[in-house]
């Protein structure tokens, strides 16, 4: 029996996107004393017709404002990855926008939180 373990047809298996998704710790780890360093910019709807409103973690930013605040957090971090969460009535254009921010504030890798991912699924 002979197995193939390519792409077939002798070309490379394509590779998608990479992927970040926020893991809980494990249900034995103690509790992290240290505050938590994973930032979370979320995409808020303010209803229709109006610009969606932006946190930083549990901080109020504004669009204009989002760049420099990024930069300011990730210019002496390592690791510079971040989240993004949008309400489910948020264009992904807005979302879109924000990943664009992140970049040329630095952040390397943006991973984004959905509803399911958020519920723990």
């Amino acid at each position: 029996m002979a197995m193939s373990m390519g792409g077939g047809k002798g070309g490379p298996t394509p590779k998608g996107l990479d992927a970040l998704v926020p893991q809980p710790p494990p249900p034995n780890q103690p509790k992290n004393t240290q505050p938590d360093r994973t930032i979370v910019v979320q995409v808020i709807d303010k209803g229709p017709g109006q610009t969606p409103g932006l946190k930083v973690n549990q901080d109020d930013e504004t669009w204009d404002h989002l760049q420099t605040r990024l930069t300011d957090i990730f210019k002496s971090r390592a690791e510079k990855v971040m989240f993004v969460k949008g309400d489910d009535n948020i264009p992904f254009a807005d979302v879109a926008n924000v990943i664009d921010i992140a970049h040329a504030s630095g952040v390397d890798k943006v991973g984004l939180i959905t509803a399911k991912i958020e519920a723990g699924g």
